[in-house]
């Protein structure tokens, strides 16, 4: 019996999987098509509502902030070129627009997909990523920044959605729980430590090493990327840690993706979370503060097929300068 699509989270298939193609993943049910960026279904009631959208490099006026995404709706075939370029305006009287605004109206989460081909900072490499759910926080007609090619306005069906908390991200309700008092626990170490490695995120590892941590670790086979150590166990098992660039959760609200992650040691892991080290252009690798009896590599190594994103290399060193200290070197 095959798995049911349905609001919300497909069971069996956690946030961050990915999928190399976009059929595979239709067949997890995570989206109706292998084409269409809307994806809809039959509520109890007879009407289509939407239950998930695709965001790969589809419009011009598309925004993606992860925490929120300003999302072009969808125009039939004969209303766009060749190119994609829209030829008229967009109806909300479209089936798949009609769905979505329908989910705005009943409050349904929506299921995001993130292709090779949007935004870089959050786009997979070269695949397509379930990132989790998003609720449609307002809807609008909007005027197109790119008119139609006789220069006429087109006006578009536009979405926001806003990324849903941690505790709505995992699938069962123990784990949801758990989340919950997580986050608390960590609203109050966030009162007495400033851009904290806390102890709330380290417990957080131990209940659910998510599937991008997991990627980038098995990636670099656990050899940290600032210092070159590859800590082994007794049974030859390597262990490592994946370290977020911009941190998770407030105040940061980094995400959790491979451009974000490094494969450190634990102490590098400390390093980079306190800033006694920050990473500079080309990748080098700063030291902040007295290392002594520490060796670093110059550069950070990256391998092919992980885009650490600048963007996030730019907010942890901006967000250290601003503390009183400039990095340099």
């Amino acid at each position: 019996m095959g798995i049911e699509r349905v609001i919300g989270h497909i069971e069996g298939v956690p946030v961050g999987s990915v999928f190399h193609r976009r059929l595979d993943v239709q067949r997890a049910h995570l989206h109706q098509t292998n084409q269409r960026g809307i994806s809809w279904l039959v509520d109890t009631d007879g009407s289509r509502v939407a239950d998930a959208i695709v965001l790969h490099g589809g419009y011009v006026d598309d925004q993606d902030e992860w925490e929120l995404i300003k999302y072009t709706g969808a125009s039939e075939g004969k209303d766009k070129d060749s190119t994609g370029r829209l030829l008229r305006s967009q109806s909300w009287s479209y089936r798949d627009n009609a769905a979505l605004l329908l989910s705005y109206e009943r409050r349904y989460p929506i299921r995001v997909i993130r292709g090779y081909e949007g935004d870089p900072r959050y786009s997979p490499s070269n695949a397509y990523r379930y990132d989790g759910l998003y609720e449609i926080v307002d809807v609008r007609t909007a005027a197109s920044q790119q008119p139609a090619p006789d220069g006429a306005q087109i006006d578009i069906c536009q979405f926001d959605l806003r990324r849903l908390p941690d505790q709505n991200q995992v699938q069962t309700s123990v784990e949801r729980r758990l989340m919950g008092l997580l986050d608390e626990l960590y609203e109050a170490d966030a009162r007495e430590e400033r851009f904290p490695r806390s102890r709330t995120m380290r417990v957080r590892r131990l209940i659910r090493d998510t599937a991008a941590v997991q990627r980038i670790k098995r990636l670099y086979g656990g050899r940290c990327q600032m210092c070159g150590l590859r800590l082994l166990g007794p049974d030859d098992t390597p262990y490592s840690e994946g370290a977020h660039i911009r941190p998770l959760g407030r105040p940061h609200h980094g995400p959790d993706i491979e451009p974000n992650i490094l494969c450190l040691c634990p102490n590098c892991h400390v390093r980079l979370d306190i800033g006694a080290v920050v990473l500079g252009e080309a990748h080098t690798i700063i030291a902040r503060a007295d290392l002594s009896g520490s060796t670093l590599l110059p550069r950070l190594t990256v391998e092919d097929g992980h885009g650490v994103h600048p963007d996030y290399l730019d907010y942890h060193r901006r967000y250290w300068e601003a503390q009183g200290f400039t990095a340099s070197g």
